[in-house]
């Protein structure tokens, strides 16, 4: 395998015994993948970023597990195993992804090939996401925790993914730190021809900017939504509220709806939804409308325009604990507003991608809104998340999504 760059790192990883308190040692029982700062009492030596930790439980003063110390969290110690004792080295490594690998199996069969191979603490890789767009696929570190083991790890991906190219994307606050020299969007393996990848999704034909889209280059998550959500739209108009590539546009155009208009507040966003949109055959027209999302809708609304489809898809609304309350807001004046500008017997589509908004709560005030509008409904469905996003403790289940027919 040959790298297009060497792998350095300005310290070598320690192996430090940690003893937790008994919050943290019950966290690690049942297999959540953090421990907090304040559940440590006792290492035996002064830990750096990246050291692995041995953490002992009082019990017999057994092994429960192993994870990486983190410095720069609060999130002080993110686990990598629990249980038994085990070596962590290339083979660890190379079984996790295999394990992370075979979860994908049911989703490759389909006609697509752009799918998360790996999910951060969802398959015991916390902080570190690895998606695929065809032959490309893009590492995005949020951690310094793993630059000791990159060059293992992404020699493992390749091998399991048949990439032909590697694509390091770096968090913000890992741009800005000295322990290393990678830049973001760097090319670490293989030639990338062209920075807009395209790539097939249920047979629809996309692209994403793998250097400098979000994230990785888009959104993988809500695949399954966006294949129903098109297959509900032949013959239909749809309005895809914060659109972003157009991901709900263009697999409602690809299945032939009538008209669909993408808003969202990025000009530049705008455009990649309508140039995926000419990556496959449709009929209908596609429409865009650049501008804040709740100013468009009400604009909308006030020129008394309707859709069959309306699908509102927000940004995450809390990213912290003190934004809860204003999310929730948030979420009903987008149920409002949707169910004002979804025609008589159309589809109303409501999705929160915030983690700290539970599924239920974001279900409640969708119901809440509905009740309280002079329209009857039915619920015909509610997703989570994609077979290639499974949930392995409960911060990691984020996504939710509400189908909502409406009967005048």
């Amino acid at each position: 395998m040959h790298f297009t760059r060497t792998f350095s790192t300005t310290n070598t990883s320690q192996r430090i015994a940690v003893k937790l308190n008994a919050n943290g040692e019950r966290s690690v029982m049942q297999k959540h993948p953090w421990v907090f700062s304040d559940s440590i009492i006792k290492t035996n030596k002064d830990p750096q970023t990246g050291d692995l930790a041995i953490i002992f439980g009082k019990n017999k003063n057994k092994i429960i597990g192993f994870g990486l110390f983190d410095l720069a969290s609060p999130i002080r110690i993110k686990m990598i195993h629990h249980g038994d004792p085990i070596a962590i080295d290339a083979t660890f490594f190379n079984q996790k992804i295999a394990e992370a690998f075979s979860k994908r199996s049911s989703l490759l069969k389909t006609n697509t090939n752009s799918y998360r191979l790996l999910f951060g603490e969802n398959d015991g890789f916390p902080g570190l996401i690895a998606d695929v767009y065809a032959t490309v696929l893009v590492v995005k570190i949020y951690s310094e925790i793993w630059l000791n083991y990159l060059q293992n790890i992404l020699e493992s991906l390749i091998s399991t993914s048949n990439c032909k190219t590697v694509v390091v994307r770096l968090s913000r606050s890992l741009e800005q730190s000295k322990a290393h020299d990678l830049k973001d969007g760097e090319v670490v393996y293989g030639v990338l021809e062209k920075e807009v990848v395209q790539f097939v999704e249920h047979g629809v034909q996309f692209s994403a900017n793998v250097i400098h889209g979000h994230k990785t280059g888009y959104f993988l998550d809500h695949r399954l939504n966006r294949k129903q959500v098109g297959a509900w739209s032949r013959g239909k108009t749809v309005l895809d509220v914060f659109s972003y590539a157009g991901g709900f546009s263009v697999h409602a155009l690809a299945n032939q709806a009538k008209e669909v208009t993408s808003l969202d507040i990025s000009k530049q966003a705008l455009e990649m939804a309508v140039a995926n949109g000419k990556l496959n055959t449709y009929s209908g027209k596609h429409k865009t409308i650049a501008g804040d999302a709740f100013a468009a809708m009400k604009q909308l609304i006030k020129d008394k325009t309707t859709f069959d489809v309306v699908v509102i898809d927000p940004p995450s609304f809390a990213k912290q604990q003190s934004e809860i309350d204003l999310a929730k807001k948030k979420y009903a004046q987008l149920a409002t507003l949707g169910l004002e500008l979804t025609a008589p017997n159309g589809l109303l589509v409501l999705a929160s991608c915030s983690s700290r908004i539970l599924a239920q709560t974001f279900f409640d005030i969708n119901a809440q809104v509905l009740r309280d509008s002079n329209r009857n409904y039915n619920v015909i469905l509610k997703t989570e998340h994609d077979t290639d996003h499974p949930v392995g403790f409960p911060e990691g289940a984020y996504l939710k999504c509400g189908y909502y027919r409406l009967d005048k």
